[in-house]
């Protein structure tokens, strides 16, 4: 079936009043300027043109934005205690063995000795062997190839959170 009518969830978001939209795609992410580019650009006919939205306002952050997007995300291993988002989306850490979490906590540690910022990855589906083994390969990148690296992962978890979002009811 083809509709050509806006998805309930994406008409919901699309009418909200604007600090309230500015408050839900804060949510998604902690980036201001990213979120004033996709109110700006409101009203969304699909889910696909938010999502285009997102990634081109994601492509134009500087690294202050992204700095501060990342501002909003807890260690890998530590979600914020209270908030259901980070500890869905950090799930593949939450029966991880104590050795595991302790290494985790060591290498999140040693990058963000060495890169200034939290180690930040999509950890939507992955496991915590699998965070690991990342966080390993990428702390020997360069600092530009990192941050690149990292707008790219913060581009995927904006997908995932704004698709929660846009959601039916």
């Amino acid at each position: 079936m083809t509709s050509t009518s806006t998805p309930p969830g994406l008409a919901r978001f699309n009418t909200l009043e604007e600090h309230a939209a500015h408050s839900a795609l804060h949510e998604a992410c902690a980036s201001t300027a990213w979120a004033e580019r996709l109110l700006a650009t409101r009203p969304y006919a699909t889910a696909e043109d938010l999502y285009a939205a997102s990634d081109a306002a994601m492509a134009e952050l500087t690294a202050a934005d992204l700095d501060e997007a990342m501002a909003g995300h807890p260690p890998i291993g530590r979600p914020k205690p209270g908030d259901p988002t980070s500890a869905r989306e950090q799930r593949g850490m939450a029966g991880a063995s104590d050795a595991l979490k302790a290494e985790m906590l060591e290498l999140n540690l040693a990058y963000q000795e060495r890169f200034g910022h939290v180690f930040l990855i999509c950890a939507t589906g992955r496991t915590g062997e699998q965070m690991r083994d990342a966080v390993r390969e990428r702390i020997g990148n360069t600092p530009e190839r990192e941050r690149e690296i990292v707008r790219t992962e913060l581009g995927k978890i904006n997908r995932i959170r704004l698709a929660r979002l846009v959601e039916d009811d």
